[in-house]
């Protein structure tokens, strides 16, 4: 083809009638190499393990799992684990693996092309099921035997299951016996809490802060009883002074009526001088001059009957012949003093150990805010070492449970779905995928070929040709004669 231009459909489809024996040729012959390397490479075995992650028979919400690692981050470390070198080597050992290999190879590079054999694939969950986490995984094995296949299968799955089992009951069991000791720490910081609790409470009895209002009240009603106990003694006091006043008049009268003398008219102005002085008093005050006068009055009045009951006393012992017992009256009148000293005494007593109380409590009312204030921080304290003992009591409960469940083996576990096949045909080579692949290589190669003829190729074809060699219309062509019982398509493209 002297100048290029673009091609047409109908140019294709001629070059592809000129050029198909080649096309088909090279096909074939690529199809057949594939098929025939594919039958003379080894044979490779692939066995394979469907193990589906189970739910725990108890929900999580009546027992909640230690375990807070995903399936997915526990299955890659457990593949870590079991893919290592100490696991793989007693596999080799067991089964005789690469028998012709051991010695003249490395135990590192038989380990590899073990590890490399063995593909552990996670099963991805469903759109309804993604947030339940890993569904399952596969474990394939691939191996020149199919028996070898399979038994490696099956023990890598079982390792993978053992391992599973210990790993969580491992995880769990750690779990219980820290929390355990965590338990033993805040226990012991729970007792020197209730400790030093109980002994500020000893300490400041009756001051603390749920107490204040008691106090508060007791206090008021002390304060009402000293009220009381002090009208008591004003009470008895005066009882006192006017039995006092009596027991005067009856010894008078009595001492009179012993000596012949009628003292009536000093003991009645004594008394009225007395109530006279009670009426000043309530009026006016001690320095008024009235009552000062009149105490004078009172007092002298006093001395003088107590000058004329001496001198009845000394005449009474001259005459050892009149009588000395005093009469009933006078007795119930000393009677009557001496229980009003007795009253007014324990009274007093009693008003003394009411304002002992009073301060008491007093004080303990004053001392409140800061006793209040000490107590808040001790409490609070206590109740904080409280909380954190519970939760961790709580915890350590649930991590007990969970561990139980887990040694009852009633946890999240693997199950084989589908235990480790005997491979029947091999996973490689597969002689469909090698004789495609060689058919599909034929193919471009004679395409290719073609391609390159096609460039090499400088003759003329077609009425278009002519018109871009000679840069003028085509107006008639002269098919190529040939015999009829061989005729062909001309080089034109029409009939000969």
């Amino acid at each position: 083809m002297t100048e290029r231009r673009e091609l047409t459909l109908e140019d294709y489809l001629r070059i592809l009638r000129r050029r198909w024996p080649i096309i088909f040729s090279l096909s074939v012959l690529g199809c057949g190499l594939g098929f025939a390397t594919a039958h003379f490479l080894p044979k490779r075995y692939t066995s394979q393990t469907l193990v589906l992650v189970q739910q725990p028979t108890v929900p999580g919400d009546y027992v909640k799992p230690v375990v807070s690692e995903g399936t997915g981050e526990r299955l890659a470390t457990m593949q870590q684990e079991i893919l290592s070198r100490t696991r793989l080597e007693p596999i080799l050992q067991q089964f005789g693996l690469y028998r012709e290999d051991v010695g003249r190879v490395a135990m590192e590079d038989l380990v590899a092309r073990l590890r490399k054999a063995i593909t552990v694939t996670p099963v991805e969950p469903m759109a309804q099921t993604r947030a339940q986490g890993l569904p399952g995984f596969r474990v394939d094995v691939v191996f020149d035997d199919p028996r070898l296949a399979q038994q490696v299968c099956s023990t890598i799955t079982s390792m993978f299951m053992e391992e599973n089992l210990q790993l969580r009951q491992r995880q769990a069991e750690q779990t219980t016996q820290f929390l355990s000791k965590q338990l033993d720490d805040a226990k012991t910081k729970l007792n020197e809490q209730d400790a030093k609790l109980a002994s500020f409470q000893r300490r400041y009895l009756g001051s603390l802060p749920d107490e204040e209002q008691m106090n508060l009240n007791v206090l008021q009603g002390l304060n009402t009883q000293l009220d009381a106990a002090t009208q008591a003694i004003s009470r008895a006091q005066q009882d006192k002074t006017f039995a006092e006043s009596a027991l005067n008049q009856q010894l008078a009268a009595w001492r009179a009526a012993q000596d012949g003398h009628n003292p009536q008219t000093e003991e009645q102005q004594l008394v009225s001088s007395q109530n006279q002085l009670a009426d000043l008093k309530s009026k006016y005050t001690d320095d008024h001059p009235d009552v000062i006068r009149l105490k004078s009055d009172i007092d002298a009045l006093q001395r003088k009957i107590k000058d004329k009951n001496g001198e009845a006393n000394s005449a009474g012992t001259d005459k050892p012949n009149r009588t000395t017992v005093e009469p009933s009256e006078i007795h119930l009148l000393r009677a009557q003093i001496n229980q009003t000293d007795e009253t007014i005494n324990a009274r007093t007593a009693e008003q003394a150990e009411i304002q002992q109380r009073i301060k008491l409590y007093q004080s303990r009312v004053e001392a409140s805010p800061q006793v209040e204030q000490e107590y808040k921080q001790m409490t609070r304290d206590y109740q904080t070492a409280l909380d954190f003992y519970n939760e961790l009591l709580k915890k350590r409960d649930q991590s007990a449970m969970a561990t139980d469940l887990e040694r009852r083996q009633q946890g999240e576990q693997f199950q084989v779905l589908d235990p480790a096949n005997l491979p029947d045909t091999p996973s490689f080579p597969k002689k469909l995928n090698f004789g495609l692949g060689g058919l599909a290589g034929g193919l471009a190669l004679g395409c290719g070929l073609t391609f390159l003829l096609e460039l090499r190729d400088t003759s003329l074809k077609s009425e278009k040709d002519v018109e871009i060699l000679l840069h003028a219309p085509v107006l008639a062509t002269v098919p190529l004669l040939r015999s009829t019982s061989k005729r062909k398509v001309s080089s034109f493209g029409s009939p000969a």
